[in-house]
């Protein structure tokens, strides 16, 4: 199964990694950005974070022949100051975060990321994580559904498909992603099925619940800009504008002065910015990269840099 790793130079070289520095690849995966970072590093070392264990034998084995400067640590990337502190580190170079899922977890069909193929309804990212998409899709309300599958899914037919999906279930458990597929298309009717692709949206935004993605994210960019030292520099690559959102809200926080000081004459050190933005709009893919990878297409890379 080949994995793509989406904008690998772009956000490597974002990163101006130093030979002997301390690193973090947050979302290890297959191991392409790992891999680059670890191709630079001398005296230095990687901590990457992930939560797959097949990803994790994968990589291993990957980082292995490029040196031993590494340590993976099975963990979600929530508990990145945590464990590294477990490691004795508290202030690292660079940081990486490639949010998206592997192609191998995708084309894995029963893992059930996708609606493309007949699998088992599951989308655990952590397999040993008790809440899987058959739990959410036989067990959460209406009012419950629609709210994940609007404000995860931005579906403006959330309401009709929740309540198909609850009528539906009482005849008996739904078990795999192509019942869901159904039920999503018969709730909203064969012509805006195949114009809008509703299911694209529910799949997604059910993903997002089972793993719990921007909520982790929120409470992990914070963390990791506390982590870096001053001039290490993280890159994070998004691929919705749910996500994209939400790093852009932070780093647009931590990169601007406060309003209560703004117009003072010295402004004390504490409301200064404690970033720097080093692209103002996002890093798109090149169209050679879309052609090769046409997944990579809703990508977006941003970068910012520690200042103080």
């Amino acid at each position: 199964m080949k994995h793509y790793s989406v904008m690998l130079s772009e956000s490597i070289d974002g990163l101006k990694i130093k030979s002997d520095g301390i690193y973090v690849d947050g979302t290890l995966g297959y191991g392409g950005h790992s891999s680059e970072i670890l191709k630079q590093l001398t005296t230095g070392h990687l901590y990457a974070f992930d939560q797959d264990k097949e990803a994790i034998e994968n990589s291993k084995k990957r980082l292995s022949e490029i040196s031993n400067n590494f340590t993976i640590i099975y963990s979600n990337f929530v508990n990145i100051k945590e464990k590294l502190a477990e490691q004795g580190i508290h202030k690292v170079d660079g940081i990486i975060l490639d949010l998206g899922l592997s192609s191998p977890q995708i084309d894995n069909k029963e893992r059930g990321f996708t609606f493309m193929s007949d699998a088992p309804l599951d989308m655990r990212m952590d397999l040993s994580n008790p809440v899987d998409a058959k739990k959410i899709i036989n067990t959460y309300s209406i009012e419950e559904l629609t709210n994940i599958f609007y404000l995860y899914g931005e579906e403006k037919m959330s309401k009709t498909i929740a309540k198909k999906i609850v009528s539906e279930r009482l005849k008996k458990e739904i078990k795999t992603t192509k019942e869901l597929v159904n039920i999503i298309e018969s709730a909203v009717g064969a012509k805006y099925f195949n114009k809008s692709h509703p299911e694209r949206q529910i799949f997604q935004a059910i993903r997002i619940e089972v793993n719990s993605e921007l909520t982790v994210l929120k409470s992990v960019l914070p963390d990791a800009i506390d982590l870096l030292n001053k001039g290490g520099r993280m890159s994070v690559i998004t691929f919705h504008s749910l996500e994209d959102r939400i790093v852009k809200q932070i780093f647009k926080k931590e990169s601007e002065i406060d309003e209560l000081v703004k117009g003072l004459p010295k402004i004390p050190e504490k409301y200064l910015p404690t970033i720097k933005l080093i692209n103002k709009k996002p890093i798109l893919p090149s169209e050679i990269e879309i052609s090769e990878n046409s997944r990579s297409k809703s990508a977006k890379l941003r970068i910012i840099e520690r200042i103080k």
